[in-house]
């Protein structure tokens, strides 16, 4: 089936429609560089995946302002309007203008009609009792289009993301029944070091764009029970547990919220793990850190790529700190193919799904 995309950023959720045998039509960011980056790879991409991508390319722009091809009459809208109003990172505000956006996507369902939609978002939107006026809203404008629809609360790790990622699904279908989509790797869930042993070494060609941000010791640490919670950093950025999926990538990565590996323990995983040992040493009333070995470095622009699932041949623009938050704002492919599995399923069609994954 076909579809158009907005919101769109770097192209994850596309991505996994693609997987999933569909093939994009337009597609729209107001992120120049995200919109760079996706013209960049996306198109080659489908290609190689079988799906005909013609003379598609994601536009810059507000959609608000832009005049939306609905001739084209896509079978499916998809996209994930911006989450900052409704993050728990932000001010969770239902009146923050961003906010608005999700009524933005409704009214192109409403124009483009198509066979369903997905509306990708923050937990917070599906969970949160503040926003339970925009979430009814949602279910009756959609509900008067014509659409069945359930919300979904779907954890990444259990999708074949190596990331404790949890995020909503808003999905409609017009002739048929929205379906759960179904979790494979829920009991054994992929993990940092699994991911990681897919690229090259650390600073050589291919996993090279490397975050200089220092890592110092916090003054007055934040302790949690476990030594990958509290915050025992200046900043926010915490080590990841190589042995488990990684905590939910922000956005906000690229400076000293760029989460930390030991790279000591990443080569030689017998090796005795610092963050470990000082948080233990911590919790025995043991003195703050003078500095931080130099074992302790921050995640590349592309080990971070490849925690979302992006493909490894995927070329990000613009700065390192923009191509760090294409990245933490993107849906993971693996859940997106998912979610687009699901669609086909409700839609009780057969289509021809790709069977070439990057690894992870």
């Amino acid at each position: 089936m076909t579809f158009i995309s907005l919101f769109s950023g770097a192209g994850g959720l596309d991505l996994g429609f693609i997987e999933a045998g569909h093939q994009p039509l337009w597609a729209n960011d107001i992120d120049v560089d995200a919109v760079v980056t996706y013209n960049a790879s996306i198109p080659n991409f489908a290609s190689r995946h079988g799906v005909d991508a013609g003379r598609h390319r994601a536009v810059v722009g507000n959609i608000r302002n832009m005049e939306i091809p609905y001739r084209l009459r896509p079978d499916l809208v998809i996209g994930g309007p911006p989450c900052q109003g409704f993050s728990v990172a932000g001010k969770m505000d239902p009146n923050d203008p961003r906010s608005r956006h999700v009524w933005d996507f409704i009214e192109v369902v409403a124009l483009a009609e198509p066979q369903a939609f997905v509306m990708e978002n923050v937990k917070a939107l599906a969970i949160n009792r503040r926003f339970e006026t925009i979430r009814s809203g949602l279910f009756e404008a959609a509900h008067r289009l014509g659409y069945r629809t359930e919300l979904f609360l779907l954890n990444a790790s259990h999708f074949g993301v190596p990331q404790q990622r949890e995020r909503m699904f808003f999905v409609g279908i017009r002739d048929g029944y929205p379906v759960a989509p179904r979790p494979h790797t829920q009991d054994n869930p992929p993990t940092v070091r699994g991911v990681l042993s897919t690229l090259p070494d650390y600073g050589t060609p291919g996993n090279d764009s490397i975050c200089a941000a220092k890592i110092t010791a916090a003054q007055n640490p934040v302790m949690r029970k476990s030594p990958y919670a509290g915050m025992l950093f200046n900043g926010q950025g915490r080590a990841l547990n190589l042995d488990r999926p990684s905590a939910t990538l922000p956005a906000s990565m690229g400076g000293n919220r760029t989460p930390i590996i030991d790279q000591q323990t990443l080569l030689n995983p017998a090796s005795r793990n610092w963050v470990e040992d000082y948080h233990h040493s911590l919790i025995q009333g043991g003195p703050i850190a003078n500095e931080v070995p130099s074992r302790m470095r921050r995640l590349t622009v592309e080990e971070a790529a490849a925690l979302q699932t992006f493909p490894h041949e995927m070329q990000f623009h613009g700065s390192q700190c923009s191509k760090f938050k294409q990245i933490g704002n993107a849906v993971p492919s693996a859940l997106a193919r998912s979610v687009a599995e699901s669609i086909n399923e409700a839609l009780g069609n057969c289509f021809p799904i790709a069977t070439t994954r990057q690894a992870v």
